[in-house]
């Protein structure tokens, strides 16, 4: 279980990027964070991360305070957490399969476990056949997915998505969704930050709306936004 309680965060003593933020994500939910530029979701993700701290309030996974983890075990934390950026972050000269056993790597897993857990996850994300290509021979819809791979190797309790469809078509955005959403129903908290109206209005999940740092919405299941959509 996740837990923002009265979570606020200020910039250089002047600038409010979130303010009395009251959240609770339960194990195994799926949710959307939306909201427009600067409504404040990097910084809701930057604290989930551990990457800036709170200026008031706590923030709680599996009841530890998470701003209490000394510093040489916020990368211990981090294992808890995979990943998924809007722009991949794949490694250039390595491999798909490299990219994702590199992830395994990093936390010293055996050779014989890497060699049985990456082909499972590339056949789940549809790639097996992808496994000797480079990065750049793969459509961005491909990279995402080696992306998804690599976060969820490790089999973390949760799954933190940052715009993974901004740079991607509407059927590749819903293929990736569709991939997500599995890991989701096998047990994976998924939080998901995203512009991307069509496929919140889509896939009807918890959306808990931002605006200028304070939630204005949170629903279990709905649409992008009550709002009209902007022509």
């Amino acid at each position: 279980m996740i837990e923002f309680n009265n979570v606020t965060k200020i910039y250089k003593k002047t600038f409010t990027a979130v303010k009395d933020i009251n959240l609770k994500i339960d194990n195994g939910e799926f949710i959307f964070i939306v909201g427009k530029s600067g409504a404040g979701k990097s910084t809701l993700i930057k604290l989930l991360l551990r990457e800036i701290s709170p200026s008031q309030g706590i923030i709680t996974y599996n009841n530890q305070d998470i701003n209490k983890i000394r510093k040489r075990s916020v990368a211990e934390y981090r294992r808890h957490i995979g990943f998924i950026f809007q722009d991949y972050r794949l490694l250039p000269k390595m491999t798909v399969y490299e990219n994702i056993a590199f992830a395994m790597e990093m936390i010293c897993c055996q050779a014989k476990n890497i060699r049985r857990e990456v082909p499972l996850v590339l056949s789940m994300v549809g790639l097996s056949d992808k496994a000797k290509y480079y990065p750049d021979e793969l459509s961005g819809g491909e990279q995402q997915r080696v992306a998804i791979a690599r976060a969820i190797i490790n089999k973390p309790e949760t799954v933190i998505a940052d715009e993974p469809t901004g740079n991607l078509d509407t059927e590749t955005s819903k293929e990736i969704m569709k991939i997500l959403s599995e890991v989701n129903r096998r047990g994976t908290t998924v939080i998901m930050a995203t512009h991307d109206r069509e496929i919140v209005n889509h896939f009807q999940r918890r959306v808990v709306e931002l605006k200028n740092g304070i939630i204005i919405r949170d629903i279990k299941a709905g649409g992008y936004s009550d709002e009209p959509k902007e022509d």
